[in-house]
């Protein structure tokens, strides 16, 4: 994972010298690479220690692989406009086109790498190969209100038709061989998606997120009611199986949760707590570790928020946690020191509306 530097030294300063850091969350590795691309690319996503890149001049996305320098080239996001009416185009700002919660690709044997992408504020999820010139858009949208995941080439997302309705888990996959001879078409063929679990009513509580964990996918939200601060986790193997029952231990990691949820070994610093969910605590304001078996918070390193930002330098938690914030990852600040919404620092020009900061 591309590891946040904080003090405004995004990707591509001239202080970094062309060189990135990235994070193992297994081990605690640390490691730089250097990648003088950042000069006129962004970052959109990361799924399996890949990165998506928007370059900048022409909005060209494009997958690279960190240590080996590979990259795959797909279709420009402004493709995507061409897809709308025009009234639409005069709508929706850029920030609905560059806000990629979750990808997906899959490569075939002769080389070809074909990509989905879920667009969060559009409510859609698109479709593209290496071989393509434009973007397809989906014909069904998905929940605008919970972000997707992805997991092992495919997509998931969550969806409840009100506070008080059951929640519903689907998986959208990407399109098989013979789909992908409806590329041609105005919108490409998506199979919708697909409901493979119910979660029952009342048992967890907004905001809910969807993550992974030793190669699992795991349902979290706040347990009892909405202003209850216990955590409940459970695996969605288990509720495919109708055993609806939270989960007490997981595997000895840390789940970091924000706008993406991140498993984290608690080797990689003394402070992780072991089957925890690191998150912010809504009442005191502070970076917590909620233990899953004492069911009890504890403080991370740098002790509260309320009141003061986190100090600098900080913690290795506040880095990795800012991982799961992707409004900061081109912007070079730690979560917690200054504003949530910073502003470019370069490339104002061509990354305007990234992560819905249109405004800046």
């Amino acid at each position: 994972m591309m590891l946040p530097e904080g003090h405004g030294l995004h990707p591509g300063h001239t202080r970094l010298h062309g060189y990135i850091r990235f994070i193992n969350l297994s081990t605690g590795a640390i490691v730089r690479s250097n990648l003088p691309i950042f000069s006129d690319h962004c970052v959109l996503d990361s799924v399996d220690g890949i990165m998506v890149l928007q370059r900048d001049h022409d909005t060209a996305v494009r997958l690279l692989h960190p240590f080996t320098g590979d990259i795959a080239d797909l279709p420009p996001l402004a493709s995507l406009r061409t897809m709308l009416t025009p009234g639409q185009q005069q709508i929706l700002d850029w920030s609905f086109f560059r806000t990629i919660c979750a990808t997906s690709f899959t490569v075939s044997a002769d080389g070809v790498v074909t990509a989905m992408i879920a667009l969060f504020y559009l409510g859609r999820v698109a479709c593209a190969t290496s071989m393509d010139q434009q973007w397809r858009l989906s014909t069904w949208s998905v929940s605008k209100r919970w972000r997707p995941m992805s997991f092992q080439g495919k997509i998931y997302t969550l969806h409840c038709d009100t506070f008080d309705s059951e929640l519903q888990i689907s998986q959208i996959d990407l399109p098989g061989l013979g789909e992908k001879e409806d590329f041609g078409d105005p919108l490409c063929y998506l199979p919708e998606p697909k409901l493979i679990a119910t979660f029952p009513a009342g048992r967890l509580h907004m905001p809910y997120h969807l993550g992974e964990c030793d190669s699992e996918i795991m349902l979290i939200g706040r347990e009892e009611c909405r202003l209850s601060f216990h955590i409940g986790v459970y695996r969605v193997a288990d509720i495919l199986a109708d055993k609806i029952t939270p989960v007490t231990s997981i595997g000895g990691n840390a789940l970091f949760v924000e706008d993406r949820v991140l498993s984290v070994s608690s080797r990689v610093h003394p402070t992780i707590v072991a089957d925890a969910i690191v998150l912010l605590h809504q009442k005191e304001v502070y970076l917590g570790q909620y233990h899953l078996a004492s069911r009890t918070w504890l403080p991370t390193a740098d002790g509260g928020l309320k009141g003061a930002s986190v100090p600098s330098p900080c913690s290795l938690i506040y880095h990795i946690f800012t991982c799961c914030y992707p409004i900061l990852w081109n912007k070079g600040q730690i979560l917690f020191q200054g504003t949530f919404q910073p502003i470019w620092r370069v490339k104002r020009k061509w990354r305007l509306g990234l992560y819905r900061d249109h405004w800046k």
